[in-house]
C-alpha cells in the first residue's frame, strides 16, 4: 500500500511539474521571479535529487554483484545465470534494432522535412567504438579510477571478479560474504528513505523542463518524436509485459503495474544508471526476483541493455539521412546495424547518452554536424525520458525472466550443497 501511495505521488510530481513548468513558460516568461528564481529553484532541487541517487549506485553495484554472487548456491551458478542475462541482453537490443529498421525503412521519417535553424552547436568528432575496444576497456588499470568516474563495466567486471573468488573459497570466506550481504541490506534501506523524496525530486525536474523546453521546435519535428516515442510505449506496455506473461507466471498486466513506479521515475531523472536503486526495489520487493539474480542482472542491464537506445538511434540516423537528402541503401545497412548496436552498447546510463551517441554516428554518415547535432539536442531530452523507461523496464524484463528459469535449478543445487 505504502509503495502504491509512493507511486502515485511520484506520478503527481510528474505532470503537476511539467503543468506548472508549461505554464511559466507561456504566461510568465517575462516575470523573472518564476522565469528565474523558481525554475532555478526547481531545478536546483530535482538535480541535488538525481545527485543523491547516483551517489548511491556506485556503491550499490558493487556491493549487490558480490551479495548476490555470494547467496547463489555454488560458483558454477554464476557462469549459467551471466550466460542467460547477457544471452537475453543481446537478443533484446538486436530485436529492438530490427525492428526499428523496418519501421524506418517502411515510413521513411524526415522525407520532404525542412529543417529549422535551431543554432551551431558543434560535437567533437569520434570515432565508432570497437568490440576489441569495448571489450578491452572492461578490465580496469586502475581500480581507484574506475570507482571514481563511476564506470559501471569496470565496476562490474571487479565486482564479479572479487564476488567469484569469494564464493570458490567457501566457508572460509563466509564471514566476507555475510559482511556483503549486510552491506547490501544497509544500501536498500538508504535506497528506501531517498526515494520518499522522489515526489519532490521529480516536481523539480519536470517543472524545469516544462519551463525551458522550446515547443517550436518541438512541434517542427512532431512526425520524428512521435514515431519514436511510438515505439518505445510500444515496447514499455506491450512487448516486455506480453514477454515476461509468456515466459513466467507473472501476467502482462501485473508486470505493468509492479514497474510503474519505476518507469515514472525514469521519465523524470531520463538515467539509467540513476534507476538502479528502483529497479532494483521493483524486482526484489514487488516481482519476487531473488536478490543474487537481481544483484547480477540489473547493473549489467544499466550498461548494456539498450533497447529503448537502438530504437533511438535507429529511428534519428533515417530522419537525419532523409532530411538532408542522404539515402541510406541496402549494401549499407548491415554497417548500420553494427554501429547502432556497438553505439547502443556504448551509450552507458547517464542523461544525453542516446543523443552523444547519435552525434557520432551523423559523424560517421558525413552528415553537417553542427546543423544535425542541434536538431537531435534540442528535442532529446522529452525523448530520452522514454528511452530510459524503455531500457529500465527491458532489464527488469529480462532479469524476471532469468530468476523465473532458474527457480527451480538453484533451488536444486542449494538443496545439494
Amino acid at each position: 500500500m505504502q509503495s502504491h501511495s509512493l507511486s502515485k505521488k511520484i506520478f503527481t510530481g510528474l505532470f503537476s511539474g511539467l503543468l506548472i513548468g508549461a505554464l511559466i513558460q507561456v504566461f510568465l516568461a517575462d516575470v523573472a521571479f518564476f522565469s528565474d528564481t523558481v525554475v532555478g529553484l526547481a531545478s536546483m532541487a530535482g538535480g541535488m535529487f538525481v545527485n543523491l541517487i547516483m551517489m548511491l549506485v556506485v556503491p550499490l553495484v558493487f556491493v549487490s554483484i558480490i551479495s548476490g554472487i555470494s547467496e547463489l548456491p555454488s560458483a558454477n551458478s554464476m557462469g549459467r545465470l551471466g550466460g542467460k542475462t547477457f544471452g537475453l541482453y543481446i537478443i533484446n537490443t538486436l530485436v529492438a534494432i530490427s525492428v526499428a529498421l523496418v519501421v524506418a525503412l517502411a515510413l521513411q521519417p524526415g522525407k520532404g522535412v525542412e529543417l529549422p535553424h535551431v543554432g551551431d552547436m558543434a560535437i567533437t568528432a569520434t570515432e565508432l567504438p570497437s568490440i576489441s575496444g569495448l571489450i578491452m576497456d572492461i578490465v580496469p588499470r586502475n581500480p581507484i579510477d574506475a570507482f571514481a568516474s563511476g564506470n559501471m563495466l569496470q565496476i562490474i567486471f571487479m565486482a564479479l571478479l572479487l564476488g567469484f573468488v569469494i564464493k570458490s573459497l567457501g566457508k572460509e570466506m563466509e564471514g566476507v560474504a555475510a559482511a556483503f550481504r549486510k552491506a547490501n541490506t544497509i544500501m536498500m534501506t538508504l535506497i528506501t528513505l531517498v526515494m520518499k523524496l522522489a515526489p519532490y525530486g521529480v516536481f523539480g525536474l519536470m517543472l524545469n523542463l516544462g519551463a525551458t523546453l522550446e515547443a517550436g521546435t518541438f512541434l517542427s519535428v512532431a512526425g520524428y518524436i512521435g514515431l519514436i516515442v511510438s515505439l518505445l510505449v510500444l515496447w514499455l506496455f506491450v512487448v516486455y509485459p506480453m514477454a515476461v506473461g509468456a515466459l513466467t507466471n507473472i501476467s502482462a498486466a501485473e508486470f505493468r503495474r509492479k514497474t510503474r513506479e519505476q518507469v515514472m521515475f525514469s521519465l523524470s531523472c531520463a538515467s539509467s544508471n540513476a534507476t538502479i536503486p528502483v529497479t532494483m526495489r521493483t524486482l526484489t520487493e514487488k516481482l519476487g526476483v531473488s536478490k543474487a539474480t537481481a544483484g547480477f542482472g540489473v547493473p549489467l542491464g544499466a550498461t548494456m541493455n539498450m533497447g529503448g537506445v537502438s530504437i533511438y538511434i535507429t529511428i534519428a540516423a533515417f530522419f537525419l539521412a532523409n532530411a538532408f537528402g542522404v539515402s541510406i541503401t541496402m549494401d549499407q545497412i548491415p554497417a548500420l546495424v553494427a554501429a547502432v548496436f556497438l553505439l547502443s552498447v556504448g551509450a552507458g546510463g547517464v542523461p544525453g547518452g542516446g543523443a552523444v551517441m547519435i552525434g557520432v554516428l551523423i559523424h560517421q554518415m558525413g552528415l553537417p554536424v553542427e546543423t544535425a547535432f542541434a536538431l537531435v539536442i534540442a528535442v532529446d531530452r522529452i525523448i530520452d525520458m522514454f528511452v530510459t523507461s524503455a531500457n529500465v523496464v527491458g532489464d527488469a524484463a529480462v532479469v524476471t525472466i532469468v530468476d523465473k528459469s532458474e527457480g527451480d535449478v538453484l533451488a536444486a543445487e542449494a538443496s545439494r550443497t
